[in-house]
Parts: structure tokens; sequence; C-alpha cells
């Protein structure tokens, strides 16, 4: 009778450590492709946002033959009885996308009943009136969703682009108004046919980076009201006083320490994009000086409850590399923050200083610049 010998069918420990290995390295090749997918799909939403946006600034347009004002609403007033003509261009085109139930919130009055709102409401950073916090998923980056500080009031990460000269885009003074470029301007009735250099050419709204509290480049306001370097010297050299100044050269990513930051001024609201409906520049406004993802600047105290008279909003994003522009004609491109921005030494177009060029004078900011102004015949590539 023979007999048979049986083998064990197990594995040696020298196997398994083999598999557990293999499998180790295919989930370090993998993880690395999951996360760039990830944000390729929120690269592709927050486009998309954009895009959305861009649909409802034609609609309004066809329905009003004119563009939302950035900063209009009623008249002055305390801040619960009046919006003070600080509402955003968000506000006005709420109906056309998607938002009609929120706008007929607003244009009626409104009892809360501790305060009664007039229609348009109170002031738009009054974090009582419930429309005004009311969050909006399109005004919303899906790269930025998990990292901002809770304010009272809704977000934004999109903006409306104020042009190239920042000085005064907070001022409705008659000489202020001729030196801002954008396709939207403070308190001002705007439209297409304004945009002489082409709707295709002219950027009508870019990504705003939000405050997550930690004194970013991209989501943080630096500040300037007195002391040295003073407003004056930001606007005359805007790279020198308001860059490498205010920057820290060891981590290039945040604002040096001396650096005034708005966010800390005891009112998170004056942070960036903290206020969907406000049109302060701080809150919805964009400006093509420094190039995506560099710093921002505030004019003026940050506690003012106008917001200061303008100041240097960059565009930002969490996206790697850059930012979304919506253009005029409503497409959507993605601009590298390596983006060709001229020379930042030199003052804005139209301010009393021998560095500025001319009001009506093509754009010193290179390229960056020239996209932002709307009427100023500067030759773009189609390509940029």
């Amino acid at each position: 009778m023979n007999s048979r010998s049986s083998k064990s069918g197990g594995f040696t420990l020298v196997e398994l450590l083999v598999v557990i290995a293999i499998i180790g390295v295919l989930v370090g090749l993998l993880l690395p492709a999951v996360q760039a997918a990830r944000e390729a799909a929120r690269r592709m939403q927050c486009s998309n946002n954009l895009k959305q946006l861009g649909l409802a600034m034609h609609n309004y347009h066809s329905a009003y033959n004119q563009l939302p004002r950035q900063c209009g609403g009623t008249g002055i007033g305390n801040a619960v009885q009046s919006n003070l003509e600080t509402l955003s261009a968000h506000v006005g085109l709420l109906p056309f996308f998607e938002q009609q139930a929120l706008w007929e919130r607003i244009v009626n009055p409104y009892d809360d009943g501790t305060n009664q709102y007039p229609a348009m409401g109170p002031a738009p950073y009054v974090g009582l009136y419930e429309p005004w916090r009311t969050q909006i998923g399109t005004l919303l980056c899906p790269s930025d969703l998990d990292r901002t500080a809770v304010t009272d009031t809704g977000n934004s990460n999109y903006a409306f682009c104020l042009g190239d000269s920042f000085w005064n885009c907070n001022n409705d003074n008659d000489r202020y108004i001729r030196q801002n470029r954008g396709v939207f301007v403070y308190r001002t009735t705007m439209r297409f046919r304004d945009i002489l250099d082409g709707l295709s050419n002219t950027i009508a709204m870019g990504e705003n980076g939000r405050s997550a509290g930690a004194r970013e480049i991209i989501g943080d306001l630096a500040y300037f009201s007195t002391g040295s370097p003073s407003q004056n010297s930001v606007r005359n050299n805007p790279k020198l006083e308001g860059w490498d100044n205010r920057v820290d050269p060891a981590r290039p990513q945040y604002y040096a320490q001396n650096t005034a930051i708005t966010s800390e001024s005891g009112d998170v609201a004056r942070s960036r994009g903290a206020a969907w409906a406000s049109g302060l520049g701080m809150h919805t406004g964009v400006l093509t000086v420094f190039p995506p993802n560099g710093p921002s600047f505030q004019r003026g105290n940050a506690g003012n409850a106008a917001g200061g008279a303008g100041g240097i909003f960059t565009m930002a994003s969490r996206h790697v590399g850059g930012c979304h522009v919506l253009m005029a004609d409503g497409a959507v491109k993605f601009v590298t923050d390596s983006i060709d921005s001229g020379d930042l030494n030199s003052a804005p177009v139209g301010v009393p200083h021998a560095s500025a060029p001319p009001i009506g004078a093509a754009s010193n900011y290179g390229l960056w610049g020239s996209l932002g102004s709307r009427a100023s015949k500067e030759i773009i590539a189609s390509d940029f």
C-alpha cells in the first residue's frame, strides 16, 4: 500500500511579506493618481460654476440691456434700514442662476421677529439678515470648501473684475470713475457696448481666495492706513511695497509676521470673499495687477464700513498653479500664475504719479493688466 505525503497549501512568511510590499507599492502609486483625479473633478466643477454665472450675466443683460451693478441698491441710511448702496452684482444675478426664491425674499420687506428689514435688505455684512446668511453652492469653489473660516454671512469664491487700476476702485467720484477700467465699475451702470476691446479679450469675473485664518497670501488681505510704507508708497510701487516687503521670504505662501491682516482686525467679515452680497472689493472684487495667487492689499482702515477706497484684490484659488477666469463673452479659461504682469514697480493708470500712464493708456501691467481693461485698445493673443 502506497502512502502519499500531504503538503501544506499556506503562504510562507517571506511570501506574505513580498505580497504586502507589492500591495504597498501599488497603493503608493495609486493614491497620487486618485488625488489628481479628484482635483481635476473639482476644477471642472469650479469651471462649471463660473459658466453658470456667465450665462446668468448674459441673460441679465438680455433682459435689462445692462449688467448688474457692482455696489448698487438702496440709498444712504443706517446699516439696518438701508444696504448703503453696497450690494454686489451677485444679488442682481440671483434669479438668473436658479435662486428665484432667495431673490423674492430679498426684494420684499423681511421680519425675523427681532428686526424689520426693508426691501433689498440691510447692509450686506449684517449677519442677522437671513438672506445674507444663506450660503449658495454655486458661489463656492469645491477645492476651497473645507479650509475656510466660518462667518455670519454667506461666502463667495467668485468676484467681479474691476480692471487694472486699483487705487480708487471703491470710489464714485467722477474722476475716479473714469480711472476705473474694468467690466464692472463701482456704482456705475455698465453695458456690453462699453467693452470696446471685445468680450472675448476682457475678463468679467475671476476666482477669489477665502481666508482660512492662517495669514495665507491667497486668502488674506494686508492693509495699511498709517506708518511706513504708507498707502501712497504701495500705490507708487506695488511690487516693492505691497509684495516684496509684505511676504515672508522663508515661506512665500504666507505674509510676513509684521504685516497687518484684515481678518485679524477684530472682524472676520473683513476678509476675502466673506460676504457674497457685498460689493466691496475685499469681498467680491478682483483686479488684474498682481498675477494669480499673489498678495492682496486693502487701502485704508480694515474696520472702515465703506471698505476703504480700494486696494489690490488679487485673483486666487486653491487649484495648483493658477485660477479660473470668466471672459465677458462667457468663456471660462484657466490662467497660470506665471502670466506676464508687466512693470509692477509702476503706479496704476490715471493716478497722480510720474510712473503712472495717463487715463486711456495701455496697461502697464502686461498681458494680465490688458485682459482687465475693457477699452484701451491693447493687442491680445487669443491663446494667452
